[in-house]
């Protein structure tokens, strides 16, 4: 009969063939690192499962700069990096496994992680987050590192004292562009509409900018390429006129939405039509023991403010539970 998980303080190891965790949480974004560090501090067993690195989009952004505390702005990486220890000083186990697939079938749930391993868990909360949605053109993913990028703050420094595409019109898109206009010597702003969806505040920002040409009622048709195997511009097309325009640039970097990672899920909780997960605003889904906080679950916000509340509303219901 498996046990309750058991941790050495110092090593912090658990064994998934023998211990039941009191919560699973599936990724280690600002939702799921809060969840961790709530659940924890209500005296529960915590075991954050991520894939690669801890942040999710948060430790991909520059600047946050509406995140409360921090008047003159704060680092998206330094946040999440905090936020990780904050949550492992309180107990939880952050652990590199991404989860593949889940079983949530009965009153323990099993988690299956790339490595292979069957985890077993009392209660779940889906903090998997979200991800860029692709242009969907020719050649994008060949291109993918050699031009085409979905991060400025990543990849912006490969193209310094070059010309870059941005080609969106949120508030990703419109902060990316601001971001590039600092080191790039021209950055066109490629948009669907006749104005950007983005926040008011980025507008004026924007329109300062001497090196930043807007690019309106466009769509990518075609991506060009170099000799040398790299992007070498973008033809986009006018909606209205049906006219081409062939912007030279040395990069185009895509910021046209995000996508739910909830591939993995296979049906095992309700979603929307797009993929998002199903839940109130207390993250409960259709499923008994099974929460979804952040980014992957319905709703009319996405922010780090959001998640973070997400994060800890999930954690004491599952804690409680």
């Amino acid at each position: 009969m498996a046990e309750e998980l058991t941790q050495n303080e110092d090593t912090k190891v658990f064994n998934p063939e023998t211990d039941i965790i009191d919560v699973a949480v599936i990724g280690a974004g600002p939702a799921g690192l809060t969840a961790g560090l709530y659940a924890t501090r209500a005296g529960r067993n915590v075991v954050v499962f991520e894939e690669i690195a801890p942040g999710g989009q948060l430790a991909k952004t520059e600047i946050i700069e509406n995140y409360p505390g921090f008047p003159e702005g704060c680092g998206g990486f330094e946040l999440a990096w905090n936020m990780k220890q904050q949550a492992e000083h309180f107990g939880a186990i952050v652990k590199t496994d991404g989860i593949t697939a889940v079983n949530f079938e009965g009153d323990i749930k099993r988690l299956i992680g790339a490595s292979g391993v069957e985890y077993k868990a009392h209660n779940v909360i889906i903090a998997s987050g979200a991800r860029p949605r692709n242009l969907g053109i020719a050649r994008e993913e060949e291109l993918r590192g050699k031009g085409v990028s979905y991060c400025a703050t990543c990849d912006g420094n490969f193209f310094r004292n070059k010309t870059v595409v941005v080609v969106g019109g949120g508030d990703t898109a419109a902060a990316d562009a601001i971001y590039l206009s600092r080191i790039c010597e021209k950055v066109y702003l490629v948009h669907r509409r006749d104005q950007l969806r983005a926040t008011q505040v980025y507008h004026q920002r924007l329109a300062d900018l001497s090196n930043v040409e807007f690019v309106w009622n466009s769509v990518s048709k075609e991506f060009l390429v170099g000799e040398n195997g790299l992007v070498s511009g973008l033809v986009v097309e006018n909606k209205l006129t049906g006219e081409q325009r062939t912007l030279e640039a040395s990069g185009v970097f895509v910021a046209v939405g995000m996508l739910p990672n909830t591939e993995f899920l296979k049906g095992a909780v309700a979603c929307d039509e797009r993929g998002y997960i199903i839940a109130d605003e207390h993250g409960t889904t259709n499923v008994e023991g099974v929460f979804a906080a952040g980014d992957v679950r319905t709703k009319t916000l996405r922010q780090v403010s959001t998640a973070i509340a997400d994060g800890a509303q999930t954690a004491e219901l599952a804690a409680e539970r």
